[in-house]
């Protein structure tokens, strides 16, 4: 019996229902109609995808078992068996060993033996103790059943850097790949990875995983990654498994990694095009082999180092997640943008609170006066503008955000660094700006975008994803500040497609790059569009957590779609989705195995 009808439970759903809905003929008249408008206004909005993943919730037809855990089909193994790729590319499995239970062993090299893609060979470097004489006759038997197998007897060691070598200097494949012991490989992980390499040229490609105990059909935590990310890498080794790679990669400073974590920084750097397979085709087994954390941090620093960045790595929030500290280089001047109309109670808590705790020092602000009525505002403008750290300019057209912040930026804002600010919110952590500002700063950054809380302390805003509950939506939305998010992304700095602008940092080189903000979203999408031509432009977009404000928007505001804005919205909503439809449908910080039908990533 093969590895994949072993661990790989059916996928067998029960037997539907045999009710029909319990309603008139006449009610159903009235609905069906309903329902197919509904459905077609989705499929424009919402796109085929999205629109199927709300009938199938609507429906109740979710999988009996989750996608990571169903077998390879027999007539699909058949299928990828018998596929003949352009490329003829060896894969060199690494495997180094020490000390494994045998039949977790068995088990590993079993799932490389199981691949439906044949090409390939499996490298065993045995550091074991000199006691373990079962490691080495279980690898022997293997060997003498497959040429592809092969093994090499070490002295006994614990260095895994030894053994991962050892590995390496028996390879002949185009592209090489670690297999951790006691881990699994799915048996179409070969096969999924030769489809990069032929169809994108990508030299360095990586899977999804999730974790098992002692069975596949146990499986649980799947890790559903985003596309590369490298601020995110910098924060966790969320790459990890599966990962093949060109032999050209292959050079000393990458032999020299001495963890997990540190071969796959150095990788990185060097790789012309790297590829993400969102499928889980790796299985980690709970009680594998773990770098050390100090290791971890080490070889982020030496990172750090090398790509000519000067930051201190230090401890997240969670065990293997890290903050980097970043040097400011220098103290540019910061424009604060904040248009307001009335609303003083708001506007005197958010400026009260940039002046009562902002410890970065060089700023000003610019309140962006947008057609007032109320005599206390303006009594309020005489009292707090200098001429120097605060000043107010008068929009005197109707509103439009965009628009706003187009004027003010053009006719008033001094500072090499823009930061877009709502009115209504209140600075908590007195370092905001410099937890900005240090990635800004980064000529590879464009945009800088911070957490946000509601006044109950649940998450307002901890990025923005495509498509999420529809055209676009802030993830983890409504979450309790403190804990962690999906993958512990509430905990750390990561690379996203877009940012709210209700605080938002912008260097004003790439703001004036880009043209600012298009004023033909007056109220929607301006600033996710604004991140979009950021990230067009070749910039990163990031957001951090450690830059943290209160937003006092209603959590409990209704619709803004009155009957008098309804037509407004819905036409910058098709000028959005003319430009960005394809964005939508795939963001790639968000992967399309978790639900796009709430704001908590929650797998499908």
């Amino acid at each position: 019996m093969t590895m994949d009808e072993k661990s790989f439970p059916s996928d067998r759903r029960k037997p539907d229902g045999c009710h029909g809905p319990d309603a008139s003929s006449r009610k159903e008249g009235r609905l069906l109609p309903r329902l197919f408008h509904k459905g077609l206004r989705s499929l424009r909005v919402n796109g085929l995808s999205l629109t199927w993943e709300k009938v199938r919730a609507a429906l109740g037809l979710e999988r009996t078992s989750p996608a990571y855990r169903t077998p390879v089909s027999p007539w699909e193994r058949r299928r990828q068996r018998g596929h003949r790729f352009p490329q003829a590319v060896r894969f060199s499995i690494l495997l180094p060993l020490y000390n494994p239970p045998p039949e977790d062993l068995r088990d590993s090299i079993q799932s490389v033996l199981d691949q439906t893609y044949g090409n390939w060979e499996l490298l065993l470097a045995d550091g074991s103790d000199s006691s373990r004489k079962d490691v080495a006759r279980i690898c022997q038997g293997f060997a003498a059943q497959d040429s592809r197998v092969r093994f090499l007897a070490l002295d006994p060691t614990p260095d895994r850097v030894r053994r991962v070598n050892a590995c390496l200097d028996m390879a002949s494949g185009t592209y090489l790949g670690l297999l951790g012991q006691g881990d699994l490989l799915h048996p179409a992980a070969l096969y999924q990875t030769m489809t990069q390499i032929c169809g994108a040229g990508a030299d360095l490609i990586y899977t999804d995983e999730a974790a098992f105990r002692t069975s596949v059909r146990d499986a649980f935590d799947p890790l559903f990654k985003p596309d590369f990310a490298p601020d995110t890498l910098r924060s966790r080794d969320y790459i990890h498994c599966f990962t093949a790679f060109h032999r050209s990669l292959l050079d000393s400073h990458v032999r020299a990694a001495g963890s997990d974590y540190d071969r796959i920084l150095r990788l990185t750097e060097e790789a012309r095009l790297i590829r993400h397979i969102p499928q889980v085709l790796y299985y980690t087994r709970v009680h594998g082999e773990q770098p050390e954390p100090e290791d971890a941090k080490q070889a982020l620093s030496d990172h750090l180092t090398r790509r000519g960045l000067r930051g201190t790595v230090l401890d997240s929030a969670l065990p293997g997640t890290y903050r980097i500290a970043y040097r400011l280089e220098e103290l540019p001047l910061v424009s604060i943008l904040i248009p307001n109309k009335d609303h003083l109670r708001e506007l005197k808590v958010c400026v009260d609170s940039i002046l009562e705790k902002t410890t970065y020092p060089r700023w000003e602000i610019l309140i962006l006066e947008n057609n007032s009525v109320e005599e206390e505002t303006f009594r309020y403008y005489r009292e707090l503008s200098d001429g120097e750290k605060i000043r107010v300019l008068t929009w005197e057209g109707p509103f439009n955000y965009a628009a706003i912040n187009n004027y003010g930026v053009r006719e008033g804002a001094r500072g090499s660094y823009l930061l877009l600010l709502n009115n209504d919110v209140e600075v908590i952590t007195p370092d905001w700006i410099q937890e900005m500002l240090m990635f800004a700063q980064r000529p590879d950054v464009g945009a800088v975008g911070a957490m946000l809380y509601y006044p109950d302390d649940t998450v307002q805003h901890a990025g923005v994803i495509l498509g999420l509950t529809g055209i676009a939506g802030h993830v983890h939305s409504r979450a309790p500040r403190g804990s962690a998010g999906y993958m512990g992304r509430l905990t750390y700095a990561q690379n996203l497609s877009a940012v709210t602008g209700a605080c938002m940092l912008v260097p004003r080189r790439v703001w004036d790059r880009v043209g600012g903000m298009d004023e033909s979203f007056a109220v929607a999408y301006n600033d996710v569009d604004l991140c979009l031509r950021i990230r067009g432009a070749g910039y990163q977009v990031l957001w951090t957590p450690y830059s943290e404000l209160y937003h006092h928007e209603s959590v409990s505001r209704g619709s803004d779609l009155t009957s008098r804005n309804r037509k407004r919205f819905e036409d910058e909503t098709d000028c959005f989705l003319a430009r960005w439809k394809p964005e939508i449908a795939a963001d790639p910080y968000f992967n399309p195995n978790l639900s796009r039908l709430r704001s908590d990533p929650t797998p499908k």
